[in-house]
């Protein structure tokens, strides 16, 4: 019976402690926060050199996502259509796979018609110093970022992308 106690004790405490993390944000920056620079090359757009810096002035909509992980493609596949069907020029999508091999990274691209030509692999994967910098660690996510690099929105679907577009809250 003395057991039975402290069983109960035991699981008492672990479902308390339970709900102290139910109010942490999830990983990864916040609205708010300055999106950090980087810089990658892409091998589909002919060693296009691009980073955050470069796009200073436009809204940017920064996509990081893998094969592996349906959720993340299928955002970043919605986002490039939702940004396909408007005409702002001044709204540039920049997607990052964490994939490990290029082959599947170009295959993805090509099945879902990703047509952004600002679209990378990062091989490394989470290794990588870009999914750190990031803090991929809880997660892939996207980001809408203002002209300035600031993130204004976190985790958007292409519904609330185009309620953005249309809403003239990009100008």
């Amino acid at each position: 019976m003395r057991y039975v106690k402290w069983i109960f004790v035991v699981l008492l405490i672990s479902s308390l402690t339970s709900f102290v993390e139910k109010d942490k944000t999830a990983g990864g920056l916040n609205v708010g926060d300055i999106a950090p620079d980087f810089k990658l090359q892409s091998m589909l757009a002919e060693q296009f050199k691009a980073g955050l810096s470069d796009l200073k002035g436009k809204y940017v909509v920064l996509s990081f996502w893998a094969s592996y992980d349906a959720h993340s493609r299928m955002q970043n596949a919605s986002l490039s259509n939702a940004l396909r069907s408007t005409s702002r020029s001044n709204v540039e999508m920049v997607s990052i796979s964490f994939d490990k091999y290029q082959s599947i990274f170009e295959e993805t691209i090509r099945k879902d018609q990703i047509v952004t030509p600002i679209c990378f692999v990062e091989t490394k994967g989470e290794y990588s110093s870009l999914f750190k910098m990031y803090r991929l660690g809880q997660g892939f996510t996207n980001y809408l970022l203002d002209d300035n690099g600031v993130i204004i929105a976190k985790n958007i679907s292409a519904a609330e992308l185009s309620a953005y577009l249309t809403s003239n809250i990009i100008l």
